[in-house]
């Protein structure tokens, strides 16, 4: 069993200009969310992008909008310079 869906970032990459990646993101979010799943967009790289795919409906995103790739035991530190509390 699985409990999230990740969105392929071919599909976020052309969200904003081609209407059957908004069809097919759309799709997969009222899939998801039919079941309880989580979505995930993989490889957000704009704002406009953020906002497109977060009005579709995705419920996390990920990309290098937020951040570049870093090794696990930096993300804490990277966390903390952003000013993001501790949810632990």
């Amino acid at each position: 069993p699985f409990d999230k869906i990740k969105i392929d970032r071919s599909f976020v990459k052309e969200v904003t200009r081609n209407s059957g990646s908004a069809s097919i993101i759309r799709a997969v979010v009222s899939i998801a969310a039919d079941r309880n799943m989580i979505t995930t967009a993989e490889g957000v790289e704009t704002d406009q992008q953020r906002d497109t795919v977060q009005m579709l409906g995705c419920t996390q995103m990920q990309g290098y909008l937020f951040s570049r790739p870093v090794p696990a035991q930096d993300v804490r530190t990277l966390l903390a310079a952003e000013g993001v509390e501790d949810a632990a």
